[in-house]
């Protein structure tokens, strides 16, 4: 920002939507019934809004929720078409399985769907293998995707979610994080919603086919489009799932949770029934700014949308500042603010988003006399160019 910028009056126009008081406190509607889970978390996709939260930041144990990292992981790596030799290691794997075996090729892309849909750990270790070069390496990668996406309060010792390290841990809220960004990956949406795969099987005249254990998915849940079900003796019950409804994208996650699937059912049908997702700033000019010099050429970069309750609605306040002109209405070279402004949407006292607004300058065009325009037209007719 140059010091002219710094030294320039504030210019804001304010668009009120508002009129009645509600109850609303932290950008949480507290509503939703009974939940079984030690910890559990319910999120609004595009915005990452917490709509519910129990615990959600209780480092616990997580099981075969785990894989969501090592198939998004494979998923970036443009592996998936390459073909994997399962080894030893992979092959004898304990707890749910491909059954895979020594020697076996399989493309990467099968061992993905094998991986979320059947739960293999078999998979899981040879995928880990493959991308990462060894288990240690994927488990490396596996971290520092985790710190990239700001899950703060997780380690990662393997790619399956076994018991068999006492640093392997995570939260619903960072799992709801991952899940997020997970579900921006369109082939990682594709896996995740599939409900029975079939993968061809080397030495064999057979195809495996794997059918997907996420109930909700297959059974259960109209509105699924997806997630990743987990389970071991210390871990217990562990299960991801996405549904939508209305353009409304919601992420569940439960950790520790008895009755699970009735958990995550309740949660998404309160959330559809009292949310609705808002387009609260849509992309391209502004409109309604009154002072001159910016007037239809400040313009938001991104559409913002927002999951809002009715009363949220009513409450909720646009706000549009923008950095005084500067003199002559003209931009010196270089000397151009970027942004111009800002959107500042809030419930209350509470932001729920900040938009940058930047400036475009208006298309100059040079007048010409009507002569001028004669004696052009008369060159060009002739075919000679009036400018060489």
């Amino acid at each position: 920002m140059t010091k002219k910028a710094n030294k320039s009056i504030i210019i804001s126009i304010i668009f009120v939507l508002l009129f009645s008081t509600m109850t609303f406190s932290g950008n949480r509607v507290e509503a939703v019934g009974g939940v079984s889970a030690q910890a559990a978390i319910l999120i609004e996709q595009s915005s990452g809004r917490v709509l519910y939260a129990k615990d959600e930041h209780a480092q616990l144990r997580i099981a075969s929720i785990t894989k969501i990292m090592t198939a998004i992981l494979a998923i970036e790596s443009g592996m998936l078409e390459e073909t994997v030799t399962v080894s030893n290691n992979a092959s004898g794997t304990e707890g749910s399985s491909l059954y895979l075996k020594p020697g076996e090729k399989i493309k990467l892309k099968d061992l993905v769907y094998g991986l979320m849909l059947r739960s293999g750990n078999d998979s899981a270790v040879a995928i880990a293998e493959h991308v990462g070069g060894s288990l240690d390496g994927f488990i490396y990668m596996m971290n520092e995707k985790a710190r990239e996406i700001g899950m703060t309060r997780t380690v990662f010792n393997n790619p399956h979610g076994l018991d068999d390290h006492e640093e392997h841990y995570s939260t619903a809220y960072d799992m709801a994080l991952l899940t997020k960004y997970a579900m921006e990956n369109e082939t990682y949406r594709e896996v995740s919603s599939t409900k029975s795969y079939r993968a061809p099987q080397e030495g064999e005249k057979w195809d495996r086919i794997w059918q997907n254990k996420n109930r909700l998915l297959t059974q259960l849940y109209k509105y699924s489009t997806g997630g990743k079900t987990g389970y071991t003796k210390r871990a217990n019950r562990t299960l991801v799932s996405t549904a939508t409804k209305d353009d409304l994208d919601l992420i569940a996650v439960t950790l520790n949770a008895p009755s699970d699937w009735h958990d995550h059912m309740n949660m998404f049908n309160w959330a559809f029934e009292a949310y609705e997702l808002k387009l609260l700033v849509k992309e391209g000019f502004v409109k309604g700014i009154e002072e001159e010099f910016y007037k239809d050429q400040v313009y938001a970069p991104y559409t913002f949308t927002y999951p809002l309750t009715k009363d949220e609605q009513k409450g909720m306040k646009k706000k549009v500042t923008l950095y005084r002109p500067p003199a002559n209405n003209k931009w010196e070279d270089g000397d151009i603010t970027e942004p111009v402004g800002k959107i500042m949407l809030t419930i209350k006292d509470d932001k729920i988003g900040e938009i940058p607004l930047y400036y475009e300058a208006p298309e100059i065009e040079e007048k010409q006399s009507f002569w001028s325009k004669v004696k052009e037209m008369f060159f060009i007719t002739i075919g000679v160019n009036p400018y060489d």
